[in-house]
């Protein structure tokens, strides 16, 4: 697992630019590669930190403290979904020690049941589509393996996995109409197939597939910024980890879903406060922060608020991100 997070981590920093290039929904703020880089660099370095310590042998603790990193340090809306899927493929995986085909499938299942109900109004031709497209495929070959729970049954399910979230990227141009009119596929579903060819890397010990993103539409190098041409988007984003209540976690969601678009809601770990309270990471887009950031504070007191102009994008350390998007 730490292994797979720190693939992730270079393969999205070698690949920021080109996901940045393409990224046009929902925002055309072109950070869509940066967001990713940073949220999996949290969850990596999350697991890098406990050198020293007694080895943790149990994978669903691994990922778990991974999720829960990347989850308070998500950028955006891409690296807010990724965490979530993080923290809910971790659940199923509790108290193993191993990964095999069957839990796989149940962790990719988790992960995008968990990621497509984060949202408010989650959309087909995302990076959602690509984490079920994926979890279907892997499930299908388990149905066959009859329990088998050997290295190569997890290997022809975790093929499965990235195959079905390359046909899943494939699709995402013809399912939303921004995608259709600029003719390019989805920046977040390409970063979500970079993160699972990451995962069969790591598991199976083999290389990534230089060959997978061949042929995608506005993948090219040589391909423009396609959101540059774009007016910009108006508007913030807004983000916080706040302590809820059930109840005023559900008030908080209507009350921004009246207000704003992209609406997503994470529970951060699993036990209540002393005071009934879970910890939540939210996020927004809003024409204007204040209104959002009063609803937020009249139901708790949040930490971590961050307000970022939607058109201008965020930008990680510039030696950490190959900007020319080749492979290093």
């Amino acid at each position: 697992m730490k292994r797979w997070l720190g693939k992730a981590e270079t393969a999205l920093g070698n690949h920021s630019d080109r996901l940045n290039a393409i990224n046009i929904f929902p925002v055309a703020d072109g950070d869509t590669g940066t967001n990713l880089y940073l949220t999996v660099r949290a969850a990596a370095r999350s697991l890098a930190a406990g050198t020293g310590q007694p080895a943790q042998v149990d994978v669903g603790a691994v990922l778990s403290t991974a999720g829960q990193a990347a989850l308070e340090e998500a950028r955006g809306n891409s690296g807010t979904l990724f965490s979530v899927f993080l923290c809910a493929a971790a659940e199923p995986l509790e108290g193993h020690t191993r990964l095999t085909s069957t839990l796989l499938a149940a962790a990719l299942n988790r992960a995008q049941i968990r990621a497509w109900s984060a949202l408010s109004d989650p959309v087909p031709g995302t990076m959602l589509s690509v984490m079920e497209s994926a979890a279907r495929a892997a499930a299908a070959v388990d149905a066959g393996q009859n329990g088998d729970d050997s290295n190569h049954a997890l290997g022809l399910a975790l093929d499965a996995a990235v195959e079905g979230a390359l046909a899943a990227v494939i699709q995402t141009e013809d399912q939303l109409d921004a995608l259709t009119t600029a003719h390019v596929v989805d920046a977040g579903g390409v970063g979500m197939l970079l993160i699972l060819d990451c995962l069969r890397s790591a598991v199976m010990g083999v290389e990534l597939q230089s060959e997978l993103l061949d042929g995608l539409h506005g993948y090219d190098v040589a391909d423009p910024h396609i959101h540059a041409d774009m007016p910009d988007d108006d508007g913030v984003e807004v983000m916080c980890t706040i302590n809820l209540s059930p109840l005023n976690a559900a008030t908080l969601r209507q009350r921004l879903d009246e207000i704003g678009e992209s609406v997503i809601m994470s529970q951060v770990g699993s036990g209540a406060d002393a005071g009934g309270n879970y910890r939540w990471r939210v996020h927004v887009h809003v024409p204007d922060p204040e209104p959002a950031v009063a609803i937020i504070r009249s139901l708790g007191e949040p930490s971590q608020v961050s307000i970022s102009e939607l058109a201008l994008p965020r930008e990680p350390d510039a030696s950490a991100v190959n900007t020319a998007g080749h492979e290093r």
